[in-house]
């Protein structure tokens, strides 16, 4: 099993440089999401893959290669775009591929892990029991190689082209599969059967891979509600899930953990119990959204951009507007807020039973820059849309609120939420597109250590419809401490 040049973990902020992070690059399963099933699935389309790679995600990958682990493509973009027809430097498995230890693919993890015979007999006899497989197929799989084999789990298909096992489209969301705090990894417990052979994967690549050799005593499971398999499988008390898009690790001893559509009040109460048992933060809020498939996880409505600055959904602040409506409702202002109710509840770990309450979203989040991360600048929200209806909802749709901070300061976002960028432009950030971006880079006329207050602007007709942003998309595991 190949090596990686660390195997430390430690994400205590949503802000500080980002030095290590695992994602997944679009597979040839989200090429097979078929409408009959795009729901089951946890899809509202079906995504053009091939665009979706060459013209979106590799975008992603640049990105983040000039931030993290520059020498692999300073000065060799253009030999390595000249290998468009295979795109070996993006594709796992391929000679080519990048193989960066900044930047980590999960595929090419679970083909390390699976490099282990007594591992991969393991995960394969595991895969086949929930997928329900026949013994016989099980056994004709026993003789795939470990990249072969990996390419199967993931996108469901057989070196011959016979398809096995549904796709894993959403695993290019891998900030779902699990969480790092501090140093520390919480594992999910995904709210769809359409995730759950992604949990399983993940689960042995957590405990197996060398990356993670130093954490395996700092994993942490929910376990199911006690008793939970006498329940009625639709009960609320039966289901226990969490999902990464629910927790947000804002400062070194606080995290936000989300009730949501897909974590449950129970998995947040788990959760929230096991970190503060195991002195692992002192602080924990939980935040309540509706349970609507527009919202899904709380980084769908905020994400942080700075100590003092936020990218929020302006339905859900203090001052949501006054937004008329045509006919019936033209004369009376609907209020938002009082169809969509956000609870937040801050609980101490010396004092869990007197939790803390905030009313609004901008003052637990104000709190946070100010006594968490001792910002002295007033804190700035900056709106989805520009709080303009109907820009608000249909950017939040597409991931307005959905960023990744490459550091403090520089986020990444999708270029097609016009009204949102002209938010952060009217509050003093730079915005600049991926392709000129990355022109300057590799020119040398700028160095990724100096750019600041910027929004990347990155190219999302088709990513965008996959129901994820930047976010979404990455799974930290190392940022540099305030």
């Amino acid at each position: 099993m190949p090596e990686r040049s660390s195997s430390i973990l430690s994400v205590s902020s949503e802000i500080t440089p980002l030095r290590r992070v695992l994602i997944h690059s679009p597979d040839s399963g989200l090429g097979k999401v078929v409408p009959s099933m795009a729901q089951d699935w946890l899809f509202e389309d079906i995504i053009h893959l091939d665009t979706i790679r060459r013209k979106e995600y590799d975008y992603f990958v640049k990105v983040l290669m000039y931030f993290l682990d520059r020498e692999r493509i300073q000065g060799r973009l253009e030999e390595i775009d000249s290998l468009v027809a295979n795109r070996a430097f993006y594709k796992p498995g391929a000679e080519g591929f990048h193989r960066s230890d900044k930047v980590l693919e999960l595929q090419e993890m679970l083909q390390d892990v699976l490099a282990d015979a007594y591992i991969r007999d393991r995960l394969l006899a595991s895969v086949c029991a929930i997928e329900g497989c026949a013994y016989s197929l099980q056994q004709s799989m026993q003789g795939l190689s470990p990249e072969s084999l990996a390419q199967t789990f993931i996108t469901g298909t057989r070196d011959d082209q016979r398809m096995i096992f549904p796709p894993l489209p959403n695993l290019i969301f891998t900030r779902d599969i699990g969480i790092v705090i501090n140093q520390h990894i919480l594992l999910n417990r995904p709210a769809r059967k359409a995730r759950y052979r992604e949990a399983l994967l993940m689960k042995y690549i957590f405990f197996n891979h060398p990356v993670f050799a130093h954490s395996r005593d700092k994993i942490l499971e929910i376990p199911d509600t006690l008793q939970h398999f006498l329940l009625p499988l639709d009960s609320d008390e039966a289901r226990v899930t969490l999902e990464g898009g629910d927790v947000m690790v804002v400062a070194p001893q606080h995290v936000l953990i989300g009730v949501s559509e897909r974590t449950s009040i129970d998995a947040a109460r788990q959760a929230i119990m096991m970190l503060f048992e195991r002195g692992i933060v002192e602080k924990a809020t939980l935040v309540q959204i509706p349970k609507k498939r527009e919202y899904m996880h709380i980084d769908t409505l905020f994400t942080q951009v700075k100590r003092n600055v936020w990218v929020m959904l302006g339905h859900f602040s203090r001052n949501p507007g006054r937004q008329e409506f045509p006919g019936l409702l033209s004369s009376s202002p609907f209020d938002k807020r009082k169809e969509d109710p956000l609870r937040i509840l801050q609980f101490h770990r010396n004092a869990p039973s007197q939790p803390l309450s905030f009313e609004h979203l901008e003052d637990l989040l104000d709190d946070i820059s100010r006594n968490d991360l001792g910002a002295r600048e007033e804190t700035m929200f900056i709106c989805s849309g520009n709080n303009e209806f109907p820009f608000d909802a249909r950017e939040q749709w597409t991931d307005s609120c959905n960023l990744l901070a490459l550091r403090e300061g520089v986020v990444l976002g999708y270029d097609r939420n016009d009204k949102t960028i002209e938010a952060f432009r009217q509050n003093g950030f730079h915005t600049i597109g991926v392709q000129e971006l990355i022109n300057q880079f590799e020119a040398g006329t700028l160095d990724p250590d100096h750019v600041r207050d910027t929004l990347i602007l990155m190219p999302s007709a088709e990513l965008s419809r996959a129901r994820g942003g930047f976010h979404c998309m990455s799974m930290p595991l190392y940022r540099d401490h305030f």
